[in-house]
C-alpha cells in the first residue's frame, strides 16, 4: 500500500511548512516598535533607508563638502580641511584621510560606509521594523529551499505509487483508494504554503516604504534637523533621499557617482539598492546586519558582532582606522549577501570589531 510514502511525504512536507513559517515570523518581528517617525527621521537613517550604506555615506561627504571642511578635486582626490569631527561617522571619514588629511575619495566613501557606525544604523533601523535583517532572510531562503525539496519529493512518490497502484490486479485495485488524489492534494498544501511564505526581495519593509514615502511627500521638501543652514539642510535632504544626481556641484556629483560607485561595487539609486539579498550583487547591497536580532544598536560603542562581509573571505585585517588603534578582532560566523571584497580593507573604530560587517 501506498500509505507509508504519504506519511513520509506529508511528515516532510509539513515539518519544512513549518520550519518556513517560523524562519518568516522571526524575520518580521520587530524587537522595539516604535511607530513611524514621520518627518523626523535622522538624516543619517534616513539615508540608509532610502540608499543604503553607500548613501549614507555620501550624505557624510556632502555635508562636509558643503560646511567647506571637505575639498574635493576633480580627480577624485579629497582632502579634509577641518580635522574636528561632528559625528562618529566623521570621524571614520578623518581618520581614513591619514596623517595628510587627503586620500582618494573612493577610499575614504568606503572606510566610511563600512565603519560600524554607519553599519549598525541598518540594525536601529531593523529593529523598529523599516528594514529587514540580511542573515534571517537568508534562513527564510534555506527554508524555502527545503519546503521546495518537499513537494519535489511529494510529485516523485505520487507518480511512483500512483505507477504501483496502476499495476496492481483488477481486484486488488478496485480495492484500495487511489493515491493520486491524497498526494495531489497534499501538492496543492505544499504550493499555497510556498506561495504564503515569499519574504519579498527588498531590505526595505512596507512600514519603511512608508516611511520614505511620509518624508518625500509634502507640502515641503524634507529639511533635516543638522544644524545647518536652511539651504544647506535642503540638500541634505535630497541626496539623503534621491541621491546624488540632486547635486548641482558638477565635479562633486561625478567624483560621487563615477568613482565611488564603481569601489563600491554598484549603485545605490532608491530604495533599488536592496532590491536583491543574495544574485544582485550589482546593486551595491553592503549592510551586513549583526548576528542576534536582539543585540540592539548599542554595540556600536565597544560591543562586538558576529557578522562580516564577503561570501569568500572573512575579516583580514586587525588593525583599526588610520591613525588608530590596533589589535580588534574579526569575527566571521555569518556572510554578507553580496559577494564582493571582505573586510581585509575595512577597519574597526577603537574599541570595536569589525564583525559588524562591511560593504560590497
Amino acid at each position: 500500500m501506498w500509505y507509508t510514502e504519504f506519511a513520509a511525504a506529508t511528515t516532510l512536507l509539513v515539518g519544512a511548512g513549518l520550519w518556513t513559517s517560523g524562519a518568516l515570523q522571526r524575520m518580521r518581528r520587530v524587537p522595539k516598535p516604535q511607530g513611524l517617525p514621520g518627518r523626523g527621521l535622522p538624516l543619517p537613517d534616513a539615508a540608509f533607508l532610502a540608499g543604503g550604506p553607500v548613501r549614507a555615506a555620501e550624505v557624510v561627504i556632502v555635508r562636509m563638502q558643503q560646511e567647506g571642511r571637505l575639498i574635493v578635486s576633480r580627480d577624485g582626490l579629497a582632502t579634509v580641511t577641518d580635522p574636528q569631527p561632528k559625528d562618529p561617522a566623521e570621524v571614520v571619514l578623518i581618520e581614513a584621510a591619514g596623517p595628510n588629511r587627503q586620500r582618494e575619495l573612493a577610499l575614504l566613501q568606503r572606510a566610511v560606509m563600512r565603519s560600524p557606525e554607519i553599519q549598525q544604523i541598518g540594525d536601529r533601523l531593523a529593529e523598529r521594523g523599516l528594514m529587514r535583517r540580511p542573515e534571517l532572510y537568508r534562513a527564510v531562503v534555506r527554508a524555502r529551499r527545503l519546503l521546495q525539496f518537499s513537494l519535489l519529493v511529494t510529485v516523485v512518490l505520487g507518480v511512483l505509487t500512483t505507477v504501483l497502484w496502476a499495476t496492481l490486479p483488477t481486484p486488488d485495485r478496485d480495492a484500495s483508494t487511489p493515491p493520486f488524489f491524497a498526494f495531489f492534494g497534499l501538492l496543492l498544501l505544499g504550493v499555497v504554503w510556498l506561495t504564503a511564505t515569499k519574504p519579498g526581495r527588498s531590505r526595505v519593509t512596507p512600514a519603511g516604504l512608508r516611511q520614505l514615502s511620509l518624508m518625500k511627500t509634502g507640502s515641503s521638501p524634507w529639511r533635516p534637523a543638522v544644524g545647518a543652514s536652511a539651504a544647506t539642510a535642503l540638500l541634505l535632504g535630497a541626496v539623503a533621499l534621491d541621491g546624488v544626481e540632486t547635486l548641482e556641484d558638477e565635479d562633486l556629483r561625478s567624483a560621487l557617482k563615477d568613482r565611488v560607485r564603481s569601489a563600491a561595487g554598484g549603485s545605490s539609486d532608491g530604495v533599488g539598492y536592496g532590491a536583491a539579498f543574495g544574485a544582485d550583487a550589482g546593486a551595491a547591497v553592503a549592510w551586513c546586519s549583526s548576528s542576534s536580532p536582539d543585540s540592539g544598536s548599542g554595540g556600536s560603542h565597544g560591543g562586538s558582532h558576529g557578522s562580516s562581509c564577503g561570501s569568500s573571505s572573512g575579516c583580514g585585517s586587525s588593525s583599526g582606522h588610520s591613525g588608530g588603534s590596533s589589535g580588534h578582532s574579526c569575527s566571521s560566523s555569518h556572510s554578507c549577501s553580496s559577494g564582493h571584497s571582505g573586510c581585509s580593507s575595512s577597519s574597526c573604530s577603537s574599541g570595536s570589531s569589525c564583525g559588524s560587517g562591511c560593504g560590497s
